[in-house]
């Protein structure tokens, strides 16, 4: 089968389209025929070595989300049959990319999949798992810190992948959005229903006092400045202290896979209730040029690489 590796670490020159041995089902697993895999910013970062839990040693091949079609069964498996299709995240902070999604087949364990409704194509499944359940996960962090609902919570980043998400699963529960969009993007976050959209131009001091922020670029303490005092910043990389007289609440998400959740998520967006959306694609063995394209920045919505 063809894979893309990064055969060092570096830019996108780094990445080698290669071929690869077609893998095994093992007990507890499938082998996905690959029709689509998301291309996002940790994925550049891998290739960097820029990545919170450390650099990984080459070769490794990136990729977290993934979408297509069982073609083999491990043994002791009945979670999934032939031909099901399916939507998953591989636990890339686990497998350190052995596998990774930037192949034509993957074995997968069956806990990194769910089914993939009808209603939902390939291409659009494979933007929703990691950044999704991120999201989720990050605003069940403001959830503990008893934030009550109606209090006004600012997403940076809501035109991403991320914030989008964060925007809508906010509203969700009941808080009033405020939502930074990219610039002229400001129409397709105002569109996911947020109350109050602000360009990223504005001084985000001059949002708030807001209870919470979830700071997906992230921006730091530029976001920080937003939230009232003994409030919560919930930030998806890590980001400087902020001044401690203030008594702010500062949290770290960092990705951990749930299926159950994952399941949820994945079927509110088949059903509209979770909007999600797609840039560009490109054939996997244009993955270098993805990345370069990733770095440039731009894109409104998720680049995504297709298999036939």
């Amino acid at each position: 089968m063809l894979g893309v590796v990064a055969a060092a670490l570096g830019g996108p020159e780094v990445l080698q389209v290669t071929e690869l041995p077609e893998p095994e089902a093992g007990p507890g697993q499938v082998v996905v025929r690959i029709r689509a895999v998301c291309v996002h910013p940790a994925d550049v970062a891998a290739t960097t070595g820029e990545i919170p839990r450390g650099p990984v040693p080459p070769p490794f091949s990136p990729g977290w989300d993934i979408a297509g079609e069982v073609v083999s069964v491990g043994p002791d498996t009945t979670d999934f049959g032939l031909g099901d299709r399916v939507v998953g995240m591989i636990p890339w902070y686990l497998t350190r990319g052995t596998p990774g999604g930037y192949a034509e087949f993957v074995a997968a364990d069956v806990d990194w999949l769910v089914r993939l409704p009808d209603e939902l194509d390939f291409v659009s499944a494979a933007t929703v798992p990691l950044n999704a359940q991120t999201a989720h996960q990050g605003l069940s962090l403001v959830s503990l810190a008893m934030l009550p609902a109606g209090s006004s919570i600012l997403v940076t980043g809501a035109s991403g992948g991320v914030g989008g998400f964060a925007t809508q699963l906010a509203l969700q529960g009941g808080y009033r959005v405020v939502a930074q969009a990219s610039h002229g993007d400001e129409q397709w976050v105002r569109g996911l229903g947020a109350h109050e959209v602000v360009s990223r131009s504005v001084d985000l001091a001059t949002v708030g006092p807001v209870g919470a922020v979830f700071d997906a670029v992230p921006l730091g303490e530029a976001a920080a400045a937003a939230v009232e005092d003994r409030g919560i910043v919930v930030a998806t990389r890590p980001t400087p202290a902020i001044v401690p007289a203030r008594g702010v609440r500062q949290e770290l998400q960092l990705i951990r896979h749930d299926r159950e959740l994952l399941a949820d998520l994945v079927g509110q967006v088949a059903a509209g209730r979770l909007r999600t959306r797609v840039a560009v694609t490109m054939p996997l063995t244009e993955a270098a040029d993805a990345h370069r394209r990733v770095l440039a920045g731009g894109l409104r919505g998720k680049l995504v690489l297709t298999v036939n």
